[in-house]
């Protein structure tokens, strides 16, 4: 299928591996120029250079990269002076530490507010006119699973990523909006095989005191597909919520899980 996006521009946070890469390799595959975005600037380099030989060959898209914090007002200043427009916008950022509410000071929310939450909000403040003005525009947020069914380690995920729903379920819904060719849908990915993953797998093992693969074994056998998910299918999903057959697709919640979640709504 012919997404019709080729030759489109999009900036993709916390590109330089996981489920970002896999949404810039996916978006690169259809002709689309990424700029992609993460602090690492060695990772981020050589996920740039393997996406041009790979995925972005033969399609003449263009693969660039900066290595900035996002999050920061100055690190989303660095990319909006690379490029001022953008047509997609995938917004991504790493997410806060696991923990009990009762370590976590006003500091720790702040930030997980910051990155969570304000970040996206910010970077679509930005970019929104300017789709608005052309007539297209495509925002995916990645968020997170425990928007539906929190996770007591992610308590501050939990939070920041459900007050970024709340806005998008009344701005994606806004007519003037909504009628001029502009989406904005959340990705709330569950269980896939990324280093955040492990992280969180290493904070349950800690907490259990269970060795890490019988944590992970244990993850698995709770996913009805047996498996996690993979950066490459992640991809596939974001870039079909960019393409033009999925201009009537806004406001929603997608939520790739392998069945994980087990509410019938």
């Amino acid at each position: 299928m012919d997404l019709g996006i080729a030759g489109k521009w999009a900036l993709v946070c916390g590109a330089s591996k996981g489920l970002g890469r896999g949404c810039a390799e996916a978006l690169a595959a259809e002709g689309v120029n990424v700029l992609m975005v993460a602090r690492g600037a060695e990772p981020l380099a050589a996920a740039a250079t393997e996406i041009r030989a790979g995925r972005a060959s033969g399609t003449g898209a263009e693969a660039q990269f900066l290595a900035a914090d996002i999050t920061t007002a100055e690190g989303r200043a660095a990319v909006f002076a690379v490029r001022r427009d953008f047509d997609i916008v995938v917004t991504n950022a790493g997410g806060p530490p696991t923990g009990s509410f009762r370590d976590w000071e006003r500091d720790a929310w702040i930030k997980a507010i910051d990155a969570n939450m304000l970040t996206p909000i910010e970077l679509i403040k930005a970019t929104l006119d300017g789709m608005l003005a052309r007539g297209f525009g495509r925002i995916v947020n990645i968020t997170s699973s425990a928007v539906k069914a929190p996770i007591d380690i992610l308590g501050l995920s939990n939070g920041a990523r459900s007050g970024l729903t709340g806005f998008i379920a009344g701005l994606a819904r806004n007519p003037e909006i909504a009628a001029k060719g502009v989406t904005i849908n959340n990705l709330l990915p569950g269980k896939f095989d990324t280093d955040r993953l492990h992280t969180t797998l290493v904070g349950a093992a800690d907490k259990t005191g269970q060795p890490l693969e019988k944590v992970r074994a244990a993850q698995i056998a709770q996913i009805p597909a047996r498996r996690f998910g993979t950066p490459a299918e992640f991809g596939a999903i974001c870039a079909f919520l960019c393409s033009q057959q999925a201009g009537y697709i806004t406001g929603q919640n997608i939520l790739p899980d392998g069945g994980a979640y087990s509410g019938t709504f």
